[in-house]
């Protein structure tokens, strides 16, 4: 389950494998690595996958709800969007998706979300929760057909 405090997400500087560890293993070649940002030596979460840019993160469960949402909408790339937009697939999965991965954004919080969407947290946080549920099926259903 994310985190309810604010997150951090950045793009992500050039590391050396050495630098490196797999944090979370996918299916279909998607993953978590853990790395060192080689601008101030921080732990960061690098989301990586088939045709993305991937992206890295403060926070690990962060990083494991961006992976949700790709594996929620069957994967989805963000180069060209702009810095504020949001991934027509994204867009059209619906609201818990959209609330999901506006919550993987920078400065982006449940309570700012709930605002947002004049709901309660508690309300933004099923939605992420959902997505989370949803995901893992996805995944666990690949599975059993024979997909890693």
């Amino acid at each position: 389950m994310a985190n309810t405090e604010q997150m951090s997400r950045s793009e992500t500087p050039p590391t050396t494998p050495e630098d490196e560890t797999v944090y979370r293993d996918y299916i279909l070649d998607v993953r978590i690595v853990e790395h060192r940002s080689q601008t101030d030596g921080d732990v960061q979460y690098r989301f990586e996958a088939p045709h993305h840019e991937g992206c890295s993160f403060d926070d690990p469960e962060v990083a494991e709800l961006y992976a949700d949402v790709y594996f929620d909408v069957n994967g989805f790339e963000e180069a060209g969007t702009g810095d504020r937009g949001v991934p027509p697939t994204i867009i059209q999965a619906g609201r818990d998706t959209l609330v999901a991965y506006l919550f993987t954004q920078p400065h982006t919080d449940v309570y700012w979300l709930a605002s947002f969407y004049g709901e309660k947290p508690e309300k933004i946080q099923r939605y992420i929760n959902r997505v989370e549920k949803r995901a893992t099926k996805i995944r666990e259903g690949a599975r059993e057909h024979g997909m890693e």
